[in-house]
């Protein structure tokens, strides 16, 4: 399964593009412009599998680094600070991960 299976082509690429420069992802923004916010807790299921890249049941630190370019190779890594806000978002439960629960919490709220 392959994001663009869930998501529009396009708005994945507008989504990536508004986060170009470093120091400005915003997980809320780019899940309302990737279009990810409205879609169902299913389909959400299936975009944090393709996320979970070790098939851990949870999204590490290591993936986090690599978010963008899951959903486009072309994109940037996200840096240091980023990966440190997006986790801190998510990890509820402060596992230093952020599992199903906590990623559909994120995307859908």
């Amino acid at each position: 399964m392959s994001l663009t299976s869930i998501l529009s082509a396009e708005a994945i690429e507008n989504a990536v593009k508004n986060c170009q420069a470093p120091d400005t992802f915003d997980y809320k923004k780019f899940f309302q412009h990737c279009g990810l916010s409205q879609k169902s807790s299913q389909q959400v299921k299936e975009v944090f599998c393709i996320l979970d890249e070790d098939k851990s049941g949870s999204i590490e630190e290591a993936e986090l680094k690599f978010f963008l370019q899951r959903f486009s190779p072309e994109a940037r890594t996200l840096t240091e600070k980023e990966i440190k806000s997006l986790l801190a978002a998510g990890d509820k439960d402060a596992d230093g991960t952020i599992g199903l629960d906590e990623f559909q919490t994120m995307v859908l709220s």
